[in-house]
């Protein structure tokens, strides 16, 4: 798929229009970003997340509809170590659960939920902490926490948590909590849900347009658009503003 989006960019092709869920898309975005080519979406995933904040109907004739009669807007790319981000990056217990979930997929043969719910409860049991050095905005801050999140431009609070009101900021949003308990993890999300998670003592809410993440680890698993990878630290994320050109509606 990668090699037919270089080969389509190689040719001059004007559009590559990708088909399939979060990780599909960001796959073809990453040949893409950087190039005049435009990124038609069909979102043929379980969430669709990127797709949903560009308004791109989830409906596929509609979908079609759209790479034909839409237009070109630039968008911003995060990225962590030369690999590219559409939606968010995840460090600690997500990548866990991400991976626990993909195995007993593959192996076991469970559909993705019920999978999901397994694997969640699987890291809660274990409840790993790690100990990061973040720079940010000229400043270091030392944190022990169970995950760190850096999103592609700010994730909205309140009833619509999970999606961003725009991706053309050039910013970066990270979100990392402070040695917080299982019952901690859980009142986040209540907060989540009202609008008050930036209230929250002990959690905090930075943005910028690029940011260092030190560890003491060797490697680290890195989860990015939902697809996990090893990394070696420290991870160098930056937001390359305008970087993706996709087609919305008008």
């Amino acid at each position: 798929m990668i090699a037919r989006a270089e080969r389509a960019v190689a040719e001059g092709a004007p559009v590559v229009v990708a088909g399939g869920g979060d990780g599909t898309i960001n796959a073809v975005a990453s040949v893409l970003a950087g190039t005049d080519t435009r990124l038609g979406v069909l979102p043929l995933g379980t969430l669709n997340h990127f797709a949903k904040d560009l308004k791109i109907p989830l409906d596929l004739d509609a979908a079609v509809a759209n790479v034909v009669r839409g237009r070109a807007c630039r968008v911003d790319v995060g990225e962590v170590n030369g690999r590219i981000f559409l939606n968010n990056s995840g460090l600690g217990i997500y990548p866990d659960i991400v991976r626990d979930r993909e195995q007993q997929q593959r192996h076991l043969g469970r559909s993705k939920w019920p999978a999901f719910g397994r694997a969640l409860f699987a890291a809660l049991r274990r409840f790993p902490f790690m100990s990061v050095r973040l720079k940010i905005n000229g400043q270091e801050h030392l944190r022990r926490t169970p995950f760190v999140f850096i999103g592609n431009n700010e994730y909205q609070q309140g009833l619509t948590l999970g999606a961003r009101a725009g991706l053309d900021s050039g910013k970066l949003c990270l979100y990392v909590a402070q040695k917080p308990s299982r019952l901690g993890l859980l009142r986040y999300g209540v907060r989540a849900m009202f609008g008050k998670l930036g209230q929250t003592r002990d959690f905090d809410v930075l943005s910028a347009s690029e940011l260092t993440i030190e560890t003491r680890h060797h490697h680290m698993r890195v989860a990015t658009d939902g697809e996990v990878s090893l990394m070696k630290p420290p991870l160098c994320y930056r937001s390359r503003a305008g970087a993706l050109s996709v087609i919305v509606p008008d």
